[in-house]
């Protein structure tokens, strides 16, 4: 790799920091301000297949005529030596340059698959699965084109990763993603789907003895061991395995806390109104209010919306003011804005 670098002229060690400033400036920017890792990952892929573009042009002027990335693209025949080892995890940055479609399509899966599977993880573990996913994919071609010159690269191994990941910790989960028409699928559908396309791929095209020319055992082997390795990972992480709730819609931290009230939740089915309970009558325009709190509330957010809808529309039997809704760890609780001896329920 140093001799390469020898090699370099000035316009190439510009584009070749360019090419790394624009991959780690998104990422760096995603931990100091604690937004999406995967779609940070995004940027970093289109921006780095951009500059690959742009070193296209630069050769087609005769600017460059070094290939910057020689030592950074997986080939199998060299990727056992120590020098090679970083090879494993730096092809899955690289994608063809004469072929918008690789790049493009593992953007899509790690924006649409990517973003609500790291809502599930938390930005660590996501990241955790992801680097998983490109040595898999790597290693899988590694192992199944061992004396091979032929070089890998692509984010694809990744990419399925996150498919195999999501199917293991939560495949009835509901994804917006455009098989057949662009709707919501569960995971399931889109997981097995990808999975079997690959498999026969693989075989038809190349039969289980003979090395494959295209990374579908990359593809493959991403998702194997993602899907393995996922519980692992996920182990005391902010959502439980198997969670059945449609899909991640806020921050993993929104669902634990959601989850944790909801262990902890008073039930209402044996719970006095708050008025009977302290001695008043019940409001009439807040009766047929009051018998839907106390039937279908199990959930938080049913409990919260219709205790906002009740106390917008009342106020404090003993004083007049206010009532307010609270959050605490046993669940919302209805209460007098002023003095919550007045009107604390349940």
């Amino acid at each position: 790799m140093a001799a390469q670098f020898h090699s370099f002229g000035g316009v190439e060690w510009g584009l070749f920091v360019v090419w790394i400033g624009v991959i780690i400036w998104p990422l760096v920017y995603s931990v100091r301000n604690k937004t999406s890792i995967a779609l940070s990952i995004t940027v970093g892929l289109l921006l780095g297949y951009l500059v690959q573009v742009f070193w296209t042009l630069f050769a087609n002027q005769g600017w460059v005529d070094v290939w910057l990335w020689n030592d950074l693209w997986m080939i199998p025949a060299r990727a056992g030596e120590p020098s090679g080892w970083i090879t494993f995890f730096s092809a899955g940055f690289l994608h063809s340059q004469f072929d918008a479609t690789h790049v493009l399509g593992n953007i899509l899966v790690i924006s649409l698959v990517g973003i609500p599977l790291e809502q599930r993880l938390g930005m660590k573990r996501f990241a955790a699965i992801y680097l998983i996913g490109l040595f898999g994919g790597s290693f899988a071609w590694y192992l199944f084109n061992i004396d091979s010159t032929t070089p890998a690269l692509g984010a694809s191994g990744a990419a399925f990763g996150l498919f195999g990941a999501y199917l293991a910790g939560w495949p009835k989960d509901e994804i917006p993603f455009p098989l057949i028409l662009i709707r919501k699928w569960p995971v399931i559908y889109l997981a097995l789907f990808y999975f079997a396309i690959e498999v026969f791929r693989a075989y038809s095209n190349y039969g289980l003895s003979r090395p494959s020319d295209v990374a579908h055992m990359a593809h493959l082997g991403g998702f194997i061991l993602c899907y393995v390795m996922l519980p692992l990972i996920a182990k005391g992480g902010p959502t439980p395995l198997g969670v059945e709730d449609g899909g991640p819609s806020s921050s993993p931290e929104v669902f634990a806390k959601q989850r944790r009230m909801k262990k902890s939740m008073k039930k209402l089915d044996a719970v006095e109104d708050p008025w009977s309970a302290g001695g008043f009558e019940i409001p009439k325009s807040l009766r047929e209010a009051m018998k839907s709190l106390l039937d279908s509330s199990d959930e938080p957010e049913t409990r919260i919306a219709w205790m906002e809808h009740i106390a917008d529309r009342t106020t404090c039997p003993v004083c007049e003011n206010k009532i307010g809704v609270i959050e605490r760890f046993d669940g919302p609780h209805m209460q007098c804005s002023v003095e919550p001896e007045h009107f604390n329920w349940p």
